[in-house]
């Protein structure tokens, strides 16, 4: 809009002064918004008018973040985690997206449980939402079920743990599965690792009675051996798959051939796995528990290069909190998973400057909006209003510093289980702003941190998806 008076243009929100992460590279520009979208990209210092300005002087300006894989425990496990909780570690992270996982109680295994999810969440989120749909191992074709709704991605889970007891764990009912999804259109997300391999493990050598233990209880081989199982159905079927939280080299070596050679699989690495390996158990034990466990160096390494070099599609952060005492409960009753929505972009761009130190915050930061906005816009067919900050794309927004040295501590944790395997470690980067469709929703600030409305919608399925 403009002013009749002077003729200079006039918006919403102007967000000035940074240096803008863009589709074509990053330079200084202002960022414009009108009704919640981003209405021009403006050169730095343009002649402009706004209702409201951040002053974005000295930082950088990136995408709303897309974390595609988060368990907000929402419905009946909110003990752990809920929404206002889970949304508000989001966007102090950066993110204003997030895809939720099915595993609750009951699970989302059926249009009812998808609509009744909908109206539970709603006016509780400060971020923008969908939904992963579950698969029940009793019928797996039920997916087709969701036809003509909102769904467009189905979860399954090879081997299962405390909050994941639903396993699809034989071959006639993974080959109904793919055939199903052939149907639908539904892309399938894997938890990919061969519950048999680890059944017969267990009855061999018994339950992990040491944190340092569980990787061996859990190890390479049930992972390996499941997603070389995915990639042989994915040939077979021509059925689009993401493998989730890959953690070993040879998975990430499988996949990326699978993918170089036309097959429709892409596969995330997760925060937890960039951010931890096996010998981190020795000191926090239960605090990364995981499934999939926790790997040696060597893994890390790996994984690091499939982000650097964008043979991972996406990063998640598995954000899956667990109250503190549920953790410390002995080694083989404590359920796998911790919280981390609120630090994957600042765990993602540590262990980026610490790999690249050569490398300054323009090409890093390519990289974390590659992996965390534009490639999971594109996987879940989102790309036609979020992962980039073009003209008419929603504004979501995040104000970036990314020379910040800082430490996660207990006054900063926004999830519900009130803790963080990231505690005391050094962080670079730190989320100094978040706009969610044109409004804050997060704002750091001297005397403390500030939130938004939870105006959070959720975003209905486009027909197609993109790898």
């Amino acid at each position: 809009m403009t002013d009749s008076t002077t003729a200079v243009a006039r918006y919403d929100l102007l967000i000035r002064g940074g240096q803008a992460v863009l589709p074509d590279g990053a330079r200084a520009a202002d960022i414009a918004v009108c009704d919640g979208r981003v209405a021009a990209v403006l050169p730095a210092g343009a002649a402009a008018h706004a209702d409201r300005t951040v002053d974005a002087a000295g930082r950088w300006v990136l995408p709303g973040l897309i974390d595609s894989h988060v368990h907000f425990r929402t419905p009946g496990l909110t003990h752990k985690e809920d929404w206002p909780s889970g949304s508000r570690a989001a966007v102090a992270g950066g993110v204003t997206t997030v895809i939720d996982m099915p595993n609750t109680a009951p699970p989302l295994f059926g249009p009812e449980e998808l609509a009744a999810k909908q109206e539970l969440v709603a006016g509780t989120s400060l971020v923008d939402h969908r939904f992963h749909i579950g698969v029940d191992p009793a019928w797996p074709g039920r997916i087709k079920t969701f036809a003509g709704t909102d769904a467009g991605s189905a979860k399954a889970f090879l081997t299962g743990h405390h909050t994941a007891p639903h396993v699809l764990d034989t071959s006639g009912a993974l080959r109904e599965l793919f055939e199903a999804a052939a149907d639908s259109g539904l892309l399938l997300l894997f938890h990919s690792e061969a519950e048999e391999v680890f059944r017969l493990l267990d009855g061999w050598q018994g339950e992990p009675r040491r944190w340092a233990d569980y990787e061996a209880h859990r190890p390479r081989t049930g992972a390996i051996v499941a997603t070389a199982r995915l990639v042989d159905l994915v040939a077979e079927y021509r059925v689009p798959a993401h493998v989730l939280h890959v953690s070993t080299r040879e998975e990430a070596d499988l996949l990326s051939a699978a993918g170089a050679a036309g097959l429709p699989v892409t596969f995330e690495v997760t925060g937890h796995h960039l951010s931890f390996t096996a010998d981190d158990a020795r000191v926090l034990g239960a605090r990364i528990r995981l499934s999939p466990a926790i790997r040696d160096r060597a893994d890390q390494d790996r994984l690091w290069q499939a982000v650097s070099d964008g043979e991972a599609a996406t990063v998640g952060s598995d954000h899956a909190p667990h109250a503190l005492a549920d953790k410390l409960r002995p080694a083989a009753d404590a359920p796998p998973g911790l919280p981390g929505v609120q630090e994957l972009l600042p765990a993602l761009y540590t262990g980026l400057a610490a790999r690249h130190p050569d490398t300054g915050p323009a090409q890093l930061l390519a990289h974390v909006t590659r992996v965390l906005a534009e490639r999971p816009a594109q996987l879940f067919g989102l790309d036609d209003r979020k992962g980039r900050i073009v003209p008419g794309a929603d504004a979501d927004l995040v104000v970036f510093d990314p020379d910040a040295l800082w430490s996660l501590e207990q006054a900063d944790i926004r999830s519900r289980c009130g803790w963080s395997a990231y505690q005391g470690r050094t962080l670079r980067g730190r989320v100094e702003h978040t706009v969610r469709r044109g409004e804050t929703v997060y704002r750091r600030g001297a005397d403390g941190s500030e939130f938004g409305p939870p105006t959070g919608r959720y975003l209905p399925r486009r027909t197609t998806h993109r790898a």
